[in-house]
């Protein structure tokens, strides 16, 4: 039996033949997917309802097998057309997880009840200024739901989700070497900045330290790196970098034993893949409530990083090179523990 925090807001959806929730996020790929849970717990919980989604058009691939999405909007650089669109369909309630400009502009222009998620700047911007944490010790996920709590809507502890399209399953067998149908670890060599992104040679480490076939994932602007790192290891690594889209990088993360990866989209796509994963984090850093959302009792995860650096966090989402210009924060990471994480995973 679903239990409701607010008796009030139930009955009127109960007793409203249609009720309409927009639901704002525009950005990026982990952040989006990291909405999921909400989308999910709005559709199944609030009878009547149906929930809409207002993103970028770069991220429309995150959602378009969600089913818990009945309509989604996109946004370029045409924010007045779509406030018209959005006005024309009509909204009982909006759930703002983004809170920028761009998501209050929305808000002011349509009528409805409003929940806005709490970004914590501030906080954050202590943390990475003065180094003193006065953040929630919550995951971001758990943020959302205190959030929407006034609607009624509870978390249900079944974790993210993401939907593979059925044309982007990769079949391994014809994709990948042969040796690899034995099992492989995902390498996820790219993030979005790159002192997120552990250097070159300490992935030659972790490569050459692994038992297992490797398979490479990332952009297209990883796509060199991975090309050196297969060279090196032609029989051991392949590389997908910059071949693959979201849904077929997805898919061969389900396929794989375990999952290394940075800080970044494809760690919360792992997670919600319910994979094992051994988190790599450098000038990020877990506390600020990004870290793979699994459900409860759910499969492993492991957090690699250096620890007790006065620098970090030096950002709450990155550079393209250390300001200090040591990088400690990568260059100092214990491949040996990452290896012996991988290798429990891969096991287990």
């Amino acid at each position: 039996m679903l239990t409701f925090a607010n008796n009030g807001i139930r009955h009127l959806f109960e007793n409203h033949s249609m009720s309409r929730v927009l639901v704002i996020r525009f950005s990026s790929i982990g952040d989006i997917v990291l909405t999921t849970p909400v989308l999910r717990c709005i559709k199944k919980q609030l009878p009547n309802t149906e929930v809409h989604f207002l993103t970028k058009r770069d991220f429309s691939d995150v959602l378009a097998n969600n089913p818990y999405i009945d309509n989604t909007f996109y946004v370029d650089n045409n924010l007045p057309e779509i406030i018209r669109q959005l006005k024309m369909v009509g909204y009982d309630y909006i759930v703002d997880l983004h809170h920028n400009m761009r998501s209050w502009k929305v808000k002011r222009a349509l009528r409805a009840k409003k929940f806005s998620f709490n970004k914590l700047n501030i906080e954050k911007w202590i943390y990475v200024n003065f180094k003193i944490n006065k953040l929630p010790h919550k995951h971001i996920v758990d943020r959302y739901f205190d959030a929407i709590n006034p609607m009624g809507v509870v978390n249900d502890g079944q974790g993210l989700d993401y939907f593979i399209n059925p044309l982007d399953e990769v079949d391994i067998n014809t994709f990948l070497p042969a040796s690899f149908s034995r099992g492989y670890v995902a390498f996820v060599v790219g993030a979005k900045h790159a002192t997120k992104c552990l250097p070159l040679e300490k992935m030659k480490e972790i490569i050459s330290g692994l038992k297992y076939q490797v398979v490479l994932l990332g952009g297209f602007e990883d796509k060199q790196k991975g090309a050196t790192l297969q060279q090196l290891f032609p029989e051991k690594v392949f590389n997908a970098c910059g071949t693959t889209s979201i849904g077929q990088s997805a898919s061969l993360i389900k396929q794989s034993k375990a999952v290394i990866t940075h800080d970044t989209g494809l760690m919360h796509i792992a997670a919600a893949l319910r994979k094992k994963i051994v988190s790599v984090w450098g000038n990020t850093v877990p506390e600020f409530g990004m870290y793979p959302y699994l459900p409860l009792n759910s499969v492993p995860f492991s957090i690699n990083e250096v620890k007790n650096l006065k620098c970090r966090p030096c950002s709450k989402i990155g550079y393209n090179t250390c300001p200090k210009k040591h990088f400690r924060c990568m260059n100092d990471m214990d491949v040996n523990e990452i290896i012996k994480n991988t290798d429990y995973y891969f096991q287990s």
